[in-house]
């Protein structure tokens, strides 16, 4: 009998030390996997950074081409404060006469971003949050619109672009400042 009990525990220690083993080897996996998942967000908020920044920096110089591709060629525009969906390039053919007007110096123009939620993984992005646009004629005063905004990005060989972008509504300032930079 205390053979058989011996032969026990010592299955059952085996069984624990095994479970031990298992268990230590998933979490320093799952903390490896963790670190990976940070790695590529930390990498894809990066580049969507890079993005907007490119973009901010077209609509400033007044530089159409650099501003276009920044969309997709399928790209829809979508106002909530103005009820209506649209194809991207229709409105792009609309906004380019600013475009020429800001590098040709008859306005000046600016666009910066600020965001509240931002998901995706390495080819998709859904980037939601406020973009303050301001204009200005010359000896005129500034016009600022705040505007909240979704846009649903799709990451193509030569980077980012505008699948859909969705301009919510009007805010305010104070929305704004609360929102990330």
């Amino acid at each position: 009998m205390i053979p058989i009990m011996i032969s026990r525990i010592t299955a059952l220690f085996f069984g624990l030390w095994i479970f031990f083993v298992v268990v230590v080897r998933a979490e320093e996996l799952l903390e490896k996997s963790d670190k990976s998942l940070a790695a590529a967000e930390a990498t894809r908020i990066e580049e969507l950074n890079q993005y907007w920044g490119l973009v901010s920096r077209a609509v400033k110089e007044g530089d159409f081409a650099a501003y276009q591709a920044t969309c997709h060629s399928e790209g829809v525009l979508v106002s909530g404060t103005k009820n209506y969906s649209q194809p991207l390039a229709k409105a792009l053919a609309r906004w380019q006469q600013e475009f020429i007007d800001t590098r040709a110096g008859k306005i000046k123009a600016s666009v910066e971003f600020r965001f509240t939620r931002r998901l995706g993984d390495a080819t998709t992005a859904l980037e939601s949050g406020i973009f303050c646009y301001t204009s200005q004629a010359p000896g005129a005063e500034p016009k600022v619109e705040y505007v909240n905004f979704e846009s649903l990005l799709v990451k193509r060989p030569d980077g980012w672009k505008t699948l859909m972008e969705n301009q919510q509504s009007a805010t305010t300032e104070a929305e704004w400042q609360r929102a990330k930079k």
